[in-house]
């Protein structure tokens, strides 16, 4: 597998068109909103917003109090956990949070199931799922797996890459035992011998390699969606002024991100509770956080192949549905714009 770095010299590109809220990427235009506080101030006072262990651009931002800076005393800054994708839309359709952080299939599937988000920020290509096996294990392939138990965390990538990777090899869903379990639990099921094997997320799979000698079966960047910055339409709709804000502080942690990737695996470490050798082989082997930030066609490529999955395995009620999320997903009015430098 080749690896990918961090450090990689692509540059961030920009795009000048903009487009309407709710339209596709590359759909319609639209005066954009405006990115600075209005003479009759934020067009909103609260901003709740997540922050999460596999999406490394979240906490630095969180870290460097990058939105706080930006809002002063005027929009107070509500910090939410995600554990997984699951959880973060599941506080997006509750309303609970206002902007936050899935993998593309997870965005695709919650805004088939009528979830009433988009997603407005690219924040990485990571390489963050994969099958992994006990240290012990005699299992070293896909095909192995057949009559085995895997655990899963249901409409998060690692669920939605194993059912991949099982349809490439030829297994059927009711040919294994998919033990639905958050990601933690996957893992301490895994190290315990509860399961098989277990389609994991990192960083937790990076630690589980390191302190319990797990082995990684099965990896494939393509079967991994890329990292979306999600909002609520009512925001979009409602606070676009505050909206462009997030996606500058985005633009302005992905910079530092890029200058400084020692220091940002120590702040990974740090909230995720891991050892700085995981964070580094998170982020230095595993995550490319140098590339497009504006959502469109590179991402919607990707979940073409993974919509009829949901489909086939009941996910999703019919192909239509897919359809049109995939119509409706992408706004890249505030990427187009992102502007770092409006940051501090």
């Amino acid at each position: 597998m080749k690896q990918r770095s961090i450090l990689s010299l692509a540059a961030i590109a920009a795009a000048g068109a903009l487009i309407l809220t709710g339209c596709a990427a590359g759909e319609g235009s639209a005066v954009a909103p405006a990115a600075e506080k209005a003479a009759d101030g934020w067009s909103t006072d609260t901003l709740n917003i997540d922050f999460a262990t596999y999406n490394p651009l979240s906490l630095v931002v969180k870290e460097q109090g990058l939105l706080e800076e930006a809002f002063g005393a005027d929009v107070t800054v509500n910090w939410v956990q995600s554990a997984g994708s699951n959880k973060a839309n599941e506080a997006l359709r509750a309303g609970a949070v206002d902007v936050g952080s899935t993998a593309g299939s997870a965005a695709l599937l919650a805004r088939s199931n009528g979830s009433p988000i988009q997603v407005i920020d690219i924040y990485s290509q990571p390489e963050w799922a994969a099958i992994a096996v006990p240290a012990t294990s005699d299992i070293d392939s896909v095909e192995d797996l057949k009559g085995k138990s895997i655990a899963a965390t249901k409409g998060t990538d690692p669920y939605f890459f194993l059912l991949q990777a099982l349809e490439e090899a030829g297994i059927g869903i009711d040919e294994v035992e998919i033990q639905n379990l958050q990601h933690a639990d996957g893992k301490a099921a895994l190290e315990s011998g509860a399961v098989d094997a277990w389609s994991g997320l990192d960083p937790l799979m990076a630690t589980s390699e390191i302190t319990a000698g797990s082995k990684l079966i099965y990896r494939n960047i393509d079967f991994n969606t890329y990292g979306f910055l999600n909002a609520t339409e009512d925001f979009i709709a409602n606070s676009p002024d505050v909206a462009q804000v997030v996606v500058n502080a985005y633009e302005k942690a992905r910079e530092w991100a890029l200058a400084n990737p020692d220091e940002t695996a120590a702040i990974l470490a740090e909230v995720a509770g891991i050892d700085i050798a995981v964070a580094e082989k998170v982020l230095l082997e595993r995550t490319v956080l140098d590339l497009d930030p504006i959502p469109g066609k590179t991402q919607r490529d990707v979940l073409e192949i993974v919509g009829p999955i949901f489909v086939e395995s009941d996910d999703v009620a019919n192909q239509g549905l897919i359809d049109d999320a995939l119509d409706s997903l992408f706004n890249d009015t505030f990427a187009s714009k992102a502007d770092a430098s409006a940051i501090g």
